[in-house]
């Protein structure tokens, strides 16, 4: 059981609130170590070497954060002065803190996709030509699943034809898959399709497989050779990260299928809200991220601080939406306990 429900607190905020089992815990105090930076960690390498196994890609290298995966990816497939592609949602772009410009030096082209999800043809018409003018376009980035785009999947056939154009026309591609297992749990799609698509894919272990810290960048043994250079440059070299990679390890071994159970909540929030008086606009839900909107005239802070009074946290998601993630910590008890706090909640001063 896990000690956050111990607190009773209902945290939707994320799925990065999430605490180790107690076989994790178990897991990670057992672990076999060595000094990482040395190559000498038991642990971590098994971690690296399942990951990339999973989809059928040569090598990882565990990292921090995913914030440090994807940058690393960036910064191996580009120089300075070039451009890389990606939607306006894009997680690389919003939240990495200017990564792209600070760490590799390179501009962005953004695309207005569906949410978060970009076709071939919208990156086939952003690329520049080959012209002194413009910077080389050198590195597509998708995300799956798209974070700001309430947790939607790519359809599987869609990043194929966007990973064929990249190949045609010499491009690198690479995933950020901060949350790539909801993807695969959602659709059923095979991991190493994915692996068959991607130059590099960076994958999360501390969001919804609910690790303690933690991703694994996987892609070529030559571009992770070069990445692991790259990971010491940027302070990400650890010691004794056996402790923490064995939580990452017991995820992928023991927590992946239990994330059906997250999306399953998920939609069961989404169709709660659907049916309130006061909710504008909901994201379908097609993982576990649930993303809405309130009537005009509302405010998300004075809901937020309904909820919050009754022990339920979520998050303020820009100006007008708020999300709510499910993940390892939230159970159908906790669930039902949310649905009836929003189901009572009385807007003050409008008239619905």
């Amino acid at each position: 059981m896990s000690t956050a429900r111990e607190n009773k607190l209902l945290d939707y905020r994320s799925d990065t609130v999430t605490r180790p089992t107690a076989g994790m815990l178990d897991a990670m105090m057992r672990a076999d170590v060595g000094d990482d930076v040395y190559g000498e960690d038991p642990t971590v390498r098994q971690l690296e070497e399942a990951t990339a196994a999973w989809f059928g890609m040569e090598a990882g290298l565990y990292c921090p954060s995913g914030t440090m995966t994807n940058q690393i990816a960036i910064k191996l497939h580009t120089q300075p002065g070039d451009e890389v592609v990606c939607d306006r949602l894009a997680h690389i772009y919003n939240y990495e803190g200017g990564g792209i410009a600070f760490n590799a030096g390179a501009s962005v082209r953004l695309i207005d996709g569906d949410r978060g999800r970009m076709t071939a043809a919208q990156v086939a018409a952003n690329l520049n030509p080959d012209d002194l003018h413009f910077p080389p376009s050198t590195l597509v980035a998708l995300e799956n699943t798209v974070n700001k785009g309430g947790g939607c999947c790519y359809p599987l056939a869609q990043m194929q034809e966007v990973a064929a154009l990249c190949r045609q026309r010499g491009i690198a591609c690479h995933l950020d898959g901060a949350r790539v297992f909801n993807a695969l749990v959602a659709t059923g799609d095979d991991p190493k399709a994915y692996g068959q698509c991607f130059d590099t894919i960076s994958v999360c272990f501390s969001k919804g497989l609910g690790a303690p810290v933690g991703s694994v960048l996987i892609g070529s043994a030559q571009a992770l050779h070069k990445a692991r250079r790259y990971r010491k440059v940027f302070g990400g070299g650890m010691r004794q990260a056996g402790y923490i990679a064995a939580g990452a390890l017991y995820a992928l071994h023991h927590q992946v299928d239990r994330l059906a159970d997250d999306h399953r909540r998920a939609a069961q929030l989404a169709k709660a809200l659907t049916g309130l008086e006061y909710v504008g606009e909901v994201y379908p839900a097609e993982t576990n991220i649930v993303i809405f909107s309130l009537r005009e005239g509302l405010a998300p802070a004075d809901l937020l601080a309904y909820l919050r009074a009754r022990g339920i946290l979520a998050s303020g998601f820009g100006p007008k939406h708020i999300r709510m993630v499910t993940h390892l910590d939230i159970d159908d008890v906790m669930l039902t306990q949310t649905l009836e706090a929003l189901q009572a909640y009385a807007p003050q001063g409008v008239t619905l």
